[in-house]
């Protein structure tokens, strides 16, 4: 299993869970995206998991709980006198998917240390229950050092692996701080360059997407991105 947290919000998070699972998907396993909480997204309207799928294919995707306006989770429920995602019940909820599937993605809301609930549960603490990894997305350009440093402190303070660091959305054109952020990223975050996907590469079709998946990837997430090739390609 694996859980995916950002930097913060827009950083491209549900389109690295969607390129880790199509990988996945290609290679024959099953794989389940679980979104604990959904937020700023009306009932009839689509949700992450629905553009996991349309750009991953045939995945089990799961959401635990939708508020509709655009907060925090437990902020989110808390506006609309909803019960909010637990910890506990996000754990739960991973047990019985991985019981039936090969590959279990847990995609969180914004930041590692946005609060689920009133007692201040995050994706941290869901992570951790798990003895899961996680894989952080950060956003490429000025001002995203300081984010990943945080974020790689907070997961190292609580005895959480970090399975690397993606760039969410990469430049076509990439000023000089998002290149001198390909070797900076990773030394900020004490965690390897695990990837950066191209720009756009969410509104691909799924066949293209998969392909793009691919090379923006490292191996360990079943990819064939090499950090010191691409970084090469792009001198500061």
């Amino acid at each position: 299993m694996l859980v995916i947290s950002g930097t913060g919000t827009g950083v491209g998070k549900t389109v690295v869970t969607a390129a880790v699972a199509a990988i996945a998907v290609a290679a024959g396993r099953r794989v389940a995206v679980l979104k604990p909480a959904q937020t700023g997204v009306s009932t009839d309207e689509p949700g992450d998991v629905d553009v996991v799928r349309a750009l991953a294919g045939e995945i089990t995707g799961v959401e635990l709980r939708r508020f509709p306006d655009p907060l925090a989770p437990d902020t989110a429920a808390r506006r609309v006198g909803m019960p909010p995602v637990r910890p506990s019940e996000v754990a739960s909820a991973v047990g019985e998917l991985t019981a039936t599937h090969d590959l279990v993605l847990v995609e969180g809301a914004g930041g590692l240390l946005v609060r689920l609930d009133p007692d201040g549960g995050t994706l941290a603490d869901v992570a951790w229950s798990l003895g899961a990894p996680v894989l952080v997305v950060a956003s490429a350009g000025l001002g995203t050092l300081n984010a990943a440093a945080l974020t790689g402190e907070a997961l190292r303070t609580r005895g959480v692996a970090c399975a690397g660091v993606v760039i969410g959305s990469w430049p076509a054109d990439p000023d000089l701080a998002s290149r001198c952020n390909l070797d900076d990223l990773p030394s900020v975050a004490n965690a390897p360059l695990a990837g950066a996907v191209p720009e756009g590469a969410g509104e691909l079709p799924a066949a293209e997407f998969a392909l793009v998946a691919r090379r923006a990837l490292a191996p360990a997430l079943g990819g064939e991105f090499d950090p010191k090739e691409f970084a090469g390609r792009y001198p500061a």
